[in-house]
């Protein structure tokens, strides 16, 4: 797992499928998703690099349940304490309750799932022993006051999260950047792309300066803009 600083209070965590951020509020963090499964102990591994501890992680907020954002939530909940948080659509499939709904493929994205599919370990996660369900609207306490937003297309309970004092979003997969050419993009690997596509218009009328995505490099100026030429249909290199 490679780590690098964005911000002076916000961390990006990459893993071989994925990342997650951490982002800092004086003595407490907080944990932008959790990577993929067994990634618990590298999350802790690179706090305690940070000259932390995982103990100081206060809460775990999860985009949506797939296993590469979410794999390794449980195991790292339960070496910080930390509570684990998810929109109540897909709370469940966090829980282990029920599998989640697969993708709805598009024919290009086959292939392209498949090579990414052969870097996810195999296996069960480590359930969390308790998610807390949020709602669209929902403010976190964490960077003054981050709001949930409900963007469901990649999956029904899809969330972004976004920091107006610091004008920083979090968007999960509902929208990515190409690992080509960096290009700001809708997210792939979608239950409903016509949902998704309103969900990133309601991403882009933000007044985001950064955007951090599931996958693939942040915006780290000018936002906004870059997600307003995505959810037009234009080329855009953040």
């Amino acid at each position: 797992m490679d780590m690098l600083e964005l911000l002076p209070r916000l961390h990006l965590l990459r893993f071989p499928v994925g990342q997650a951020y951490l982002w800092r509020d004086g003595d407490e963090l907080s944990l932008i998703d959790a990577g993929m499964i067994g990634s618990g102990r590298a999350i802790a591994e690179a706090i305690t690099a940070l000259g932390r501890s995982p103990g100081d992680v206060r809460r775990i907020v999860l985009t949506h349940f797939h296993e590469d954002h979410a794999g390794g939530a449980g195991e790292f909940a339960a070496l910080s304490g930390a509570e684990v948080l998810a929109h109540h659509l897909d709370a469940p499939f966090v829980r282990g309750e029920r599998p989640g709904p697969p993708p709805r493929f598009e024919d290009w994205e086959l292939p392209v799932h498949a090579e990414v599919s052969r870097h996810l370990p195999g296996g069960e996660p480590e359930r969390p022993r308790h998610v807390t369900p949020l709602s669209d609207g929902a403010v976190l306490g964490f960077g003054g006051g981050a709001r949930v937003l409900h963007v469901p297309g990649h999956t029904d309970g899809s969330i972004a999260l976004f920091i107006p004092d610091e004008g920083v979003l979090f968007t999960g997969d509902a929208v990515a950047a190409s690992p080509v050419d960096g290009s700001v993009m809708p997210g792939v690997f979608n239950l409903d792309r016509a949902q998704l596509m309103e969900s990133l218009h309601r991403l882009a009328a933000l007044d985001a300066e950064l955007a951090c995505f599931g996958h693939g490099e942040p915006v780290l100026d000018g936002a906004s803009a870059a997600l307003r030429r995505a959810a037009d249909g234009e080329p855009s290199t953040g």
